[in-house]
Formats: structure tokens, sequence, C-alpha cells
């Protein structure tokens, strides 16, 4: 059912005990039983129900907030979903419900001295979409940079095959990174889009060819922009909306 996309691997199982999936005519309620691949999964209506109850967050995280669990002191973006800090451009016509922060997960990481779009959502296809093993969402960003002791125009001292090189020929952790969109923005900001996102990737990337970074902020990821969106507050994903 996860593979197919009707849903996460947690939701699966709860709607196997409920009794809301049906093979062929028979209602399952036993975990792990065998569906071979000719055989036709049904889905209750009470599943769809109560999936179409999740909602999808997003956030613009400011620097000091780490995007999971809480760590050394600093809070999980999570706890800037309130009430007061939801963005009054949000047009979804959701409305906020305590329930709403009950399973809401990151749906991929912004490391503390990061800002920009955090998504936050209570949906598996969201998430599986979002940093699955098979995701092919590209995430946008803006990176400030320093070189040496150049500040501006750095632009115009960057060696071209050190671009070149930020492009496609980085390996982090012995691994090759996958090619990347690397542009100049202005003299001291680059412009990068990714279709992957290990740990503090940009900061790497930028450290192998002698770039500091000193500022980076996502601003789109797949079809969805982080747009007017104020930082610390949040918004729902439209359900006109997709990644």
């Amino acid at each position: 059912m996860s593979e197919l996309g009707l849903c996460s691997r947690r939701e699966a199982d709860e709607w196997i005990e409920k009794g809301w999936v049906i093979v062929d005519g028979v209602r399952i309620d036993t975990l792990g039983t065998k569906v071979l691949p000719e055989q036709q999964i049904e889905i209750d209506p009470a599943a769809r129900a109560e999936q179409a109850k999740q909602v999808t967050i997003l956030l613009h995280k400011p620097v000091g907030f780490v995007s999971g669990q809480a760590e050394d002191g600093y809070l999980p973006a999570i706890t800037l979903i309130t009430p007061e800090n939801h963005w009054e451009g949000d047009r979804s016509g959701i409305r906020f419900s305590g329930m709403q922060l009950r399973a809401l997960a990151p749906a991929g990481r912004l490391d503390i001295d990061s800002t920009g779009l955090l998504v936050l959502t209570q949906d598996g296809r969201v998430a599986r979409q979002l940093i699955g093993e098979n995701s092919d969402i590209d995430k946008e960003y803006l990176v400030r940079v320093t070189y040496g002791d150049q500040a501006t125009d750095i632009d115009q001292s960057f060696p071209p095959e050190s671009l070149a090189t930020l492009r496609h020929g980085l390996s982090l952790d012995d691994v090759p990174l996958k090619p990347a969109m690397v542009s100049w923005q202005n003299g001291e900001q680059l412009r990068f889009v990714l279709r992957e996102g290990k740990k503090r990737q940009i900061r790497r990337m930028c450290e192998l060819v002698g770039l500091n970074v000193v500022g980076l902020k996502r601003v789109r990821m797949g079809r969805v922009q982080l747009g007017a969106l104020p930082q610390g507050q949040w918004r729902y994903l439209d359900t006109e909306e997709s990644f």
C-alpha cells in the first residue's frame, strides 16, 4: 500500500487494524497479510475521509530552531506552529486545531543556522514525495558566501573551475554527489538547486572549494515557493498546491 502511494506504512497498519482495507472483496484485518501483484486493493471511504483531514504546514524557519526533536537546549520548529504565528495571508481556509500537531513531523531537514521553507506534515504521502528513497523533488537555496577576505564581488574572483566542481564532481562521506545547479545570483550570493539533502550538504560543499557560508535560505521545494511568508510564521499547504 505504501509502495503504491496509497498511504504511509504507519497508516497502512492503522487501516488494516480498523478493517479499512479490502483485497479482492475481502476485508483484511491481520497485519502482515500477503497480497499478490494481481490482486485488487480497495480502501474504505472512512480511511479516505480520515486521510483528508491530515494537514501539511509550510513554516518560514528562523535561525536558532532545529527541524526535528529538541537538542542542546534548542527548541524544535514545531513549537512555532501556534495560532499567534499563523500568517494572516493564508488563503487555504483551514482552521487551526491542536489535533493537527499530532503526528506532525518535518519532511526534510533545515539546519539550526539556516532559514527558509520547512515542511511539516501529517501526510505520509507528502513525506514520501519529499524525502522518500526515490524522491526527485528539487530544492532551491540562496546562499550568501565569503571567499578568503572577500565579502563582495566574489563572482569576479572565484575560479570558474571551482564553480564547475560545485555543480558536479564533489563527494561527501566518500559518496559522489548528484549533479547540482549552481549559479551566481549577485556578487556575494549563490543559487543552489539540489535533488538530494545530505546533512549540512551545501555548507560542506562550499567549504571544499574554499567558500564560507554566512547565510543560507531555502526558498522552494518542488513547485511550492516560500514566497512572502514572513520569518517565524506558517501557513497551510492549500488543496490546490502540490510539490
